[in-house]
């Protein structure tokens, strides 16, 4: 019996010993507590967050037009101080929108307003309550300064490039009536024909320089740029214009720094230069001097065209680089400019991380400015040494607004024979 008894006490303790160890290996999982859920975020909380992240502005107003909420892109604006909101135009919206309904408009903020120059901003108004009694509105305002003006110009191109296409393709046409029924004189035939042959020649420059600013204004990748000589830039642009100039018995000199070197792409400098320089020559008169040079400053080449013309007057200065804009539209056809060579300058100076600007002054002339950055690493030559009395010296560039430096390249005939305007 004792060896019975201590067999089942045996397996007595050893269950209870397992258990034991069961039991500790157990308790660790037990004894860990299970990760608590996050406490919900509110929905009004979240929906505050999306609303401060947001582009568009967001203003909430309640029946009082007591501004309840507004994030930090309509605070930006200006347009919201403490609990007002300062714009009459958009409380007046707001007004119709809980009488009305949902509404949207355009709305001006004077620049004083928003810091800069005025903005457009398409204002959505949406009621955020239904019911006879006036509630809170919701105003969601997005700028459309640039899309407008995206619009505005896209709308005026069109209808310049109509324009603009219409006199030469109407001149071809009653041209060549007109040489048809001059069959039998051969001096008219002549005549007409070389007008008809100006007409085409006008009519490729148009189509030409159109396809030329569409590859400026982002039609086209810009190609690499590499180190440009401005020597070779000057003088091609030069040699270009040469033909022109001569007959006009005008005479264009040469000067500034030599050895700059900038970055960019060769040919569209070039044909920026050509284009100032060809604008002197057409609204200059007759046997007048035109300048060209350039110089170190500031980490640009400047490279200026000085004329001796009548000038431009301070109305149009601002304007003298938009697209088919002349300050006098009646002379367009006796120079035979298509209004656009002034904008591919613009452009192209963008596009190189340069500026264009215009000094100038009634009866005294005009100095165009290409600023284009220098090529990283090369060292601007030290500045020329003075030049005889009988050699040209070179205007240097001056800031639109300010007068060049005194010079006497650019003379000849007296100013009030030239034309006014510019393309």
């Amino acid at each position: 019996m004792s060896a019975t008894v201590a067999l089942v006490v045996g397996l007595v303790v050893g269950g209870v010993l397992a258990a034991t160890v069961l039991l500790r290996l157990r308790r660790p999982d037990r004894d860990v507590a299970a990760p608590a859920a996050p406490a919900p975020v509110p929905e009004a909380v979240l929906a505050r967050q999306l609303i401060d992240l947001v582009d568009p502005a967001v203003v909430l107003l309640d029946p009082d037009d007591v501004v309840l909420l507004a994030n930090p892109a309509a605070r930006a604006l200006g347009i919201v101080r403490d609990t007002r909101l300062l714009v009459p135009e958009l409380l007046e919206l707001a007004r119709t929108v809980r009488t009305g309904g949902r509404r949207r408009a355009d709305v001006a903020l004077p620049g004083a307003l928003v810091g800069g120059g005025p903005r457009l901003v398409g204002v959505q108004g949406v009621r955020l309550e239904s019911g006879p009694v006036p509630g809170p509105v919701g105003l969601v305002l997005t700028d459309v300064t640039e899309a407008r003006r995206v619009e505005e110009v896209r709308r005026d191109f069109v209808a310049n490039v109509g324009h603009e296409l219409k006199t030469p393709v109407g001149a071809l046409s009653l041209l060549a009536e007109a040489v048809e029924d001059a069959a039998d004189d051969p001096e008219t035939v002549h005549r007409f024909a070389a007008r008809m042959s100006h007409e085409a020649d006008r009519l490729a420059r148009l189509v030409r320089e159109l396809i030329d600013l569409s590859r400026l204004q982002g039609g086209e990748p810009l190609p690499e740029l590499v180190p440009v000589e401005v020597d070779t830039v000057i003088a091609e642009a030069v040699d270009r214009t040469r033909l022109a100039a001569a007959a006009r018995h005008t005479a264009i000199a040469t000067g500034g720094q030599r050895g700059l070197l900038v970055r960019g792409v060769e040919a569209q400098l070039t044909t920026a230069v050509t284009n100032l320089l060809a604008n002197a020559v057409a609204y200059s008169p007759e046997a007048a001097r035109i300048a060209v040079g350039a110089r170190a400053r500031s980490g640009f080449a400047e490279i200026t065209v000085t004329d001796s013309g009548i000038g431009i007057p301070r109305q149009d200065r601002s304007r003298v680089f938009e697209r088919f804009y002349r300050v006098d539209q009646s002379r367009a056809s006796g120079t035979g400019g298509t209004g656009l060579g002034l904008a591919i300058v613009k452009h192209v100076a963008t596009n190189h991380g340069g500026s264009v600007s215009v000094w100038s002054e009634e009866g005294l002339g005009s100095t165009f400015t290409l600023r284009i950055p220098l090529a990283p690493g090369a060292a601007p030559p030290a500045e020329p040494p003075a030049e005889p009395p009988a050699e040209p010296e070179v205007t240097p560039a001056a800031p639109a607004g300010d007068a060049p430096a005194k010079h006497h390249l650019a003379g000849g005939a007296p100013a009030g024979n030239a034309p006014e305007g510019r393309s």
